[in-house]
């Protein structure tokens, strides 16, 4: 069973992506799975059998029973995201801290209920935007920080992808192009990405407008499955970023930030080629030597080591913070809420774009 101070998880949901989440609630040291639950009792029971939870896991055929069940601290909600707000207010009417999956909301007006209710009830709110919790992140933003004289300066230009190859199955049936559960599609699923990665690299100031391209392909259902976007900031430093999301092109997770006087490189800024390290390329001051037949300078690899999986570290921030209100009475952290909110008003407005016919739309 778990100490006195191990935080207790409920997890609302047995999607596959709970599957990795449930992992790493067991990795992190101040977590605990608490109890599970499904629509019904019989997949719960074969979840919790699939991924060797513990027998003292409490195992519930409705959702409702988790957050009625005092025991537990906080929920995990891997539901389809047409589900978050009316669970995700539930849960924290009940006082349980809420890990809502991204994208957080459909919507803003959806996500500031779920805000509202999680600050009404003095709980903990954070989207699972597993990337940010990972070492490589915090050294990368070192690079960014206008303080850095060794950085690369103020941002002028971010690219961003977030792609994958789907088979039919995925594009017919997958909750991810239904609209009726998910019906963000690929803006939600992906581009929470590459939008959330954009506002990082930018301090997360918002940007001034919003554009979506014409190259936007739907399914039959209107659910977006591949799109790009431009957001731009206005001066004092003015920057661009590009992005590109799919369910139709082979697998990337680019991000490149680049500023004044160098620029970072990622690959697999999503999810790393390894579960315990990670690495990304600097080059600062590059020029072209004479003839314009190469570069003075060669990019550097910097390896980040970490020893726990990013989704773990992610959990354990989080039942950091839940811990600190529950035992110790302290507020719940406003950083986590002000980014989703951030990434969720973006999306909002590539969605705007769309609707006005690729129009830009300001913030």
């Amino acid at each position: 069973m778990a100490n006195n101070d191990t935080v207790r998880f409920g997890i609302l949901g047995c999607a596959k992506i709970a599957r990795k989440v449930a992992r790493a609630i067991a990795l992190a040291p101040n977590a605990t799975i608490y109890a599970i639950a499904s629509r019904s009792v019989e997949k719960a029971k074969k979840f919790a059998a699939e991924n060797n939870l513990p027998a003292s896991v409490r195992i519930y055929g409705s959702y409702d029973e988790v957050v009625e069940d005092s025991d537990v601290d906080a929920v995990y909600l891997p539901l389809p995201t047409s589900l978050h707000v009316q669970w995700a207010v539930t849960a924290a009417s009940k006082k349980k801290h809420v890990l809502v999956e991204k994208p957080a909301a459909l919507d803003v007006a959806e996500l500031d209920r779920i805000l509202e209710a999680c600050e009404s009830n003095g709980v903990q709110f954070m989207d699972g935007s597993m990337w940010l919790h990972h070492p490589r992140t915090a050294h990368m933003e070192q690079l960014l920080s206008l303080a850095n004289s060794t950085g690369i300066g103020p941002v002028h230009f971010i690219h961003s992808t977030s792609t994958m190859p789907t088979t039919q199955e995925f594009l017919e049936n997958n909750i991810r192009v239904k609209p009726e559960l998910d019906a963000l599609g690929a803006l939600g699923d992906l581009a929470w990405y590459c939008i959330n990665a954009s506002l990082w690299a930018k301090a997360y100031k918002l940007p001034t407008m919003v554009t979506a391209l014409p190259d936007v392909i739907r399914n039959s259902a209107g659910v977006i499955l591949s799109i790009t976007a431009s957001l731009q900031w206005d001066k004092p430093n003015q920057t661009v970023a590009n992005i590109h999301c799919s369910f139709l092109s082979h697998t990337s997770m680019d991000l490149a930030v680049c500023g004044s006087n160098g620029s970072v490189h990622v690959k697999d800024f999503i999810i790393p080629y390894k579960e315990t390290s990670a690495k990304f390329d600097f080059t600062f001051g590059a020029k072209f030597v004479d003839l314009h037949i190469g570069w003075n300078v060669k990019p550097e690899e910097v390896h980040v080591a970490n020893k726990l999986p990013q989704e773990a570290l992610m959990v354990q921030e989080f039942a950091r913070l839940v811990a600190s209100i529950r035992d110790r009475g302290s507020h719940p952290s406003t950083k986590w809420p002000e980014i989703s909110r951030k990434t969720q008003l973006v999306v909002d407005a590539v969605n705007k774009s769309l609707e006005l016919g690729c129009k830009p739309v300001a913030l």
